[in-house]
Parts: C-alpha cells; structure tokens; sequence
C-alpha cells in the first residue's frame, strides 16, 4: 500500500494525524491514493512536468550559472484544508489586510499611530521601504494594499501563525491556478467527491477590483494594463499569463508616457489612454524622477500623475514598509489600536534585536532561533540556527551587533507537513501556505492559495529560489449540516 511506511516523525501532518489515520477530509483522497498501482502516481508525475515546461511554467533563478530558467517543480498531493479551519483563516486575513490598509495610510498622512506611540516613530522612518515620496497621496477609495499574499505557517501543535505580509508585488498566485488545472486532470472524482472550494475566478475577481480603483470622476470602462520589468524578471511567466487571463495589455516602461493630460499606452494605432496600472515593478525602479535615477524599468512622471489622479496603482507606492519583518512584529498592537479587536490570526513570537533585552537573548540562543533581515525574501538573508554551523552562527552575529535594526529572530517552528512523493515513495515535507487576498471595493479572500513545499529532506526553506516547490490548496466547501468548529488547532 502506498502509505505502509509513511511517518509523521512527531510533526503535524496535514494528511494523517498522530496516530497515522488519515483526517476526514483526506479520507477519500487517501483511498484512491492507496488504490493506484505503484508505479500509476510517478508517470503521473513526470507527465505533470513534462507538461509545466510545455506550458512554460517556470521562474528564474538570479545568479544561476546553470542556466536562468527553471520548471517550478509541482508535487501531486493536495493541501486539504476543511471549511471550518478555512473560515477561521478567512476572517483572520479579512481584519489583517483592513488593519494594514489603515496603518498605511495613516503613516503617508497624519502618522497618528506614532504621536500615540503605539509604534516607535525611529522603527518607521528607518524602515528601508518606507517612502517619503508617498506623504499625502490619496489612493482611489484610500485602498493601499490592493493585493496582499500573506504567508501563513502551522507549527508541531497545529497552531496557525502569520508568518509574514507581502503587500509589494506578491507573487505566486500563477501556479495556484495552473495547479489546479493538473489537480483537477489527475483526481477528478476525488476533486468533485470532496466538494473542493474553485480558484477559477480569481483573474476575473482580480480586473474587478482593479477597474473599480480607477481615478474618481470616470465614466465607461477603465483601461487595465500589467506594467512588467520584462521578460528577464523572475515572475514573467506570471505577469503574461495574468495579463492574457484579465484580457489586458502587457506592457513594458517603454511602452508608456506621461504628460499633462494623464498616462498613455503607445500603440499600433496611437496613444491610448491607461487608468489603472497593476505595477510588477518595484518601488525603487517605478519612476526614475521619483526613486532611482538610473531606473530603465519605470516611467518617468507617473508618480506625478499618480499623485495629481490621473490614474491609479497597485499596488500602492509605499506598501513596502508594512512589509518590514520589525514593523510586522507590531501588527497585533495596530489591530487593536485602529479595530478595537483582538488579532484573530497570531503573530509568530518575535524579538526584535534593536532592543537590547531582546538582542542579547538572541545572541546567546542564535542555534535555537530563525534569524532574518527585516527586508530580504526569497528565503534569502536568514539563518536557520539548529541546522546553521557554528561559523555561520558567528556571521550572523556580527551582522546583529552592526544592524541590530535589520534583525529579528522568532523560535525555529517544526512547520506541518504533506505526504510529497519523492523518487516513487511518499515522504513527509515541510509547507506553508501563501492566500491572496484582493482589496477595492470589498476584501476578497481566494479560497485556496499556494501551498509552497519544502523538497529537500529536513529543510523548513520553501521558496522557489532555495529547491522548494508547490501543492494545490483544496478548500473545501462547508457542510450542509453547517458543522462549524473553531480556531486554528486540530
């Protein structure tokens, strides 16, 4: 049988419990699992990745001297998340990306949350993406964060935490809908018996929300275009393939102007005008009067035209500094202070190594504790400190003792794990699940996301860029009976 010799070594698995009995709603997924001839799943999956190079499914990887693009590698077995846990998970992302919308808005207006003091002014205004450019911009209907991937993680207890937020130009939610498309090939009755939540609209739901920021005072329907750095960006894939499925054009900073009257789109037949541009480039190279002066990517005036409303952005300039892993460590404090409520969705306990109290308990505990820099991602500038060397460790406490502002540290999570075939056998492999949450005239909540899946043995590193890869997130739709449990434990 296919499962005879799985384990769950003492972590939490999102498809068997402690005892090795599958969760009811994997039950059926597991019986047709065990049912498939040994060799049935593995031709499945190597057709699968014949297929995502087909289909041009890739990413590149920055510095890579075997060659910039690589498949995305995709495993067959589904994340199954029941309909309880999800509308748990749901609220939570809903107060979460209301909460932040609000934060920075005030931080680009009246900065009320630091003359209160519930954030130390010093932590903003030293934040690396915090733009002073943006003070006093009003967004169409105050949104900021129009789009929002916020990375959730469960630890060995089944406790669900906010492991980050990306508000800048997540990226991802591609290979949420192309994994499906497999999934749905691969186990269709199970996709059907188990009543599994569809992804499908997201592109629709996506140019809804963008046509509804368009400048105030307009009439008809908005002109959307995707701005992409091009085809060498690590997310291409991503920006044609969205730009196709919206039904918008894809376009490049040469390919747009700016002057008096508002943004422009060169085209065969001449100018078009553009309203809303969904920007995958970031701040720093979005308009070379603005930020970078040495920018090819951007276009030259359209922060001018931004701030003046001749057309819209998301997302929004600015964003970043919600991103910053210190100013993340404060988000249960702004959830309390601009709802009154209290979080619904936890933070990871995180020290914060500009305090001296906390920076010496890190210091002294670097081999039990994840170290990060407060603005690197992809897995990029972090120390794993139970599996770094002592070297390593040392490194990482210089940088500390230099940039104590540029640190945090949190406990080394035992993340959950999913049953991931590997060379024909099921193994155990760490997860974590990025949701994309789409905010304009409402906060809609994609029922799903990617599920990122560490491949390499023991490794809690999910991203792409360090041999990570991604499931399909089955959301499962409520009951009809309406059972309903609470929280984020099983």
């Amino acid at each position: 049988m296919q499962f005879d010799s799985y384990q769950t070594d003492g972590f939490f698995d999102e498809m068997f419990d402690a005892e090795g009995r599958p969760r009811p709603e994997a039950r059926l997924l597991v019986e047709t699992i065990q049912s498939a001839q040994s060799d049935q799943l593995a031709r499945c999956q190597h057709a699968t990745d014949r297929l995502l190079l087909q289909m041009g499914i890739t990413f590149n990887v920055y510095g890579d001297s075997a060659g910039t693009e690589k498949i995305f590698p995709f495993d067959l077995v589904p994340r199954i998340v029941p309909a309880h846990e999800w509308d748990w998970i749901e609220r939570g992302l809903r107060q979460r990306v209301h909460t932040l919308n609000l934060f920075l808005d005030d931080i680009y207006h009246r900065q009320q949350i630091l003359k209160d003091k519930i954030i130390p002014e010093e932590v903003i205004l030293s934040a690396a993406s915090y733009r002073p450019q943006c003070h006093g911009i009003n967004p169409p209907r105050k949104v900021w964060c129009h789009i929002t991937g916020t990375d959730l993680v469960r630890d060995r207890d089944g406790q669900i935490y906010v492991l980050e937020d990306n508000l800048r130009v997540p990226s991802g939610v591609s290979y949420v809908l192309e994994n499906r498309d497999i999934l749905k090939r691969t186990f269709p009755q199970v996709f059907e018996g188990l009543h599994v939540r569809p992804v499908e609209e997201y592109p629709s739901r996506l140019l809804e929300m963008l046509q509804s920021i368009a400048p105030e005072g307009f009439n008809g329907t908005p002109t959307v275009v995707l701005l992409t750095p091009g085809m060498y960006n690590s997310a291409y894939f991503e920006h044609s393939f969205l730009a196709q499925r919206m039904g918008i054009q894809l376009v490049e900073g040469r390919d747009v102007e700016v002057d008096d009257r508002g943004v422009w789109m060169r085209t065969t037949k001449g100018l078009r005008r553009i309203d809303v541009i969904y920007r995958r480039i970031d701040d720093d190279f979005l308009d070379p009067k603005v930020f970078r002066p040495d920018s090819l990517l951007g276009v030259p005036g359209l922060m001018d035209a931004y701030r003046a409303g001749k057309v819209a952005l998301a997302n929004a300039p600015g964003n970043g500094v919600a991103d910053d892993k210190v100013v993340y460590a404060y988000v249960p404090d702004m959830i309390r202070y601009y709802t009154g409520e209290d979080p619904i969705l936890p933070n990871v306990p995180t020290y914060l190594c500009w305090r001296d109290k906390d920076r010496d308990y890190v210091l002294q505990n670097l081999d039990k504790l994840v170290v990060k820099a407060a603005n690197e991602s992809g897995g990029y500038g972090m120390l794993v400190g139970p599996h770094a060397s002592a070297a390593e460790r040392a490194e990482f406490a210089i940088r500390i003792e230099a940039n104590p502002r540029n640190y945090i540290a949190q406990p080394t999570l035992g993340l959950s794990r999913v049953p991931t075939l590997i060379d024909g056998v099921f193994e155990g492999r760490h997860v974590d699940l990025r949701p994309y949450v789409l905010n304009g005239k409402d906060i809609y909540v994609l029922p799903g996301g990617l599920t990122r899946v560490a491949l390499r043995k023991g490794s809690l590193v999910v991203n792409s860029s360090q041999g990570g890869g991604s499931k399909d997130t089955w959301v499962l739709a409520q009951p009809r009976n309406g059972a309903n449990l609470q929280g984020g434990r099983r």
